[in-house]
């Protein structure tokens, strides 16, 4: 056990020794991955700063219940209890069908027409807010209600609320389809660079194999490469995604409040923060892994 440690410790002395020694070509090799890496990550905050922030406006689908014409005052009073014990529901308010019918007469201009009905047409009604604001669950709370004794339709006004997370949706996926791609441009980075390291030592690794170095032995440096590239181009993202933040939110903040809203983009937080920069070191690791597979395979042949 003690030698292995050696082992692994020799060979990540090697490598950070070859990166000190190259501070131009490590930095711009970091500054590649940072970029590359970053570009999605923006796009992820900005798309997770709106979803936060249409989470916390007052303006919850609103849910209409509209009650049987023949529904007692008694019964009002029990749909109103049952309402105020529904754990779904944030508030309601109860409009009488004769409050409906006169604001009705007096914003559509209907006095010459009402007075032609023998009797108000319009049901008694429940205008209801929902605590959630996911068009699913919302959904199934408008489901419940239509069940209830003496309701005879409900209607859901939640148009806005499904084109918004169906914009937001289409948004997580860009950043998923995005950062997809842009991990597969930063194995092909890794894996070059792997590669020309591997050129320039071939004769090492030849002479190292003639002595009886082991396959394992051989790649451990290289893999220590890649996942260290891949660690401080994490490292990197994620000092240029904060300063891209602290540029914009100045920006951002100051139109935000000509509009009376403390709209900002909000920096990752450490889990999302730890999977970027521990992505990127595996995904480092994974390109030397291959880039030193694929010289096996060709010494093999």
């Amino acid at each position: 056990m003690k030698r292995w440690l050696i082992q692994h410790r020799e060979a990540l002395k090697l490598v950070l020794g070859r990166m000190w020694r190259t501070p131009m070509a490590t930095l711009i090799m970091l500054g590649v991955m940072g970029v590359t890496l970053s570009l999605p990550a923006i796009l992820y905050v900005a798309v997770e700063s709106f979803s936060r922030f249409f989470g916390s406006l007052e303006s919850e689908p609103q849910i209409s219940m509209f009650l049987a014409l023949d529904t007692k005052p008694e019964d009002v009073k029990q749909l109103d209890k049952r309402l105020r014990e529904q754990a779904g529901v944030k508030d309601f308010r109860f409009v009488s069908r004769d409050k409906a019918w006169q604001e009705l007469r007096q914003n559509a201009g209907l006095d010459e027409l009402a007075g032609g009905l023998e009797r108000n047409p319009l049901p008694d009604a429940f205008i209801i807010r929902a605590k959630s604001t996911i068009p699913a669950e919302v959904e199934l709370l408008r489901k419940e209600l239509v069940q209830w004794p003496h309701v005879e339709h409900v209607q859901l006004d939640a148009a806005w609320i499904k084109r918004l997370y169906a914009l937001l949706e289409l948004g997580r996926k860009v950043v998923a389809a995005l950062a997809v791609l842009l991990g597969f441009a930063l194995l092909a980075v890794v894996g070059n660079t792997i590669r020309l390291q591997i050129l320039t030592q071939r004769e090492e690794i030849e002479v190292s194999m003639l002595i009886g170095a082991t396959d394992r032995f051989i790649r451990r440096p290289f893999l220590y490469a890649g996942a260290l590239h891949g660690l401080g181009g994490g490292m990197a993202a994620w000092a240029m995604l904060y300063v891209v933040l602290y540029l914009f939110n100045g920006s951002v903040e100051e139109f935000a409040r000509l509009y009376a809203s403390d709209f900002s983009l909000h920096m990752l937080n450490l889990r999302a923060s730890l999977v970027m920069i521990g992505g990127a070191a595996a995904l480092g690791w994974l390109g030397a892994y291959l880039a030193v597979s694929r010289y096996f395979a060709r010494i093999d042949k």
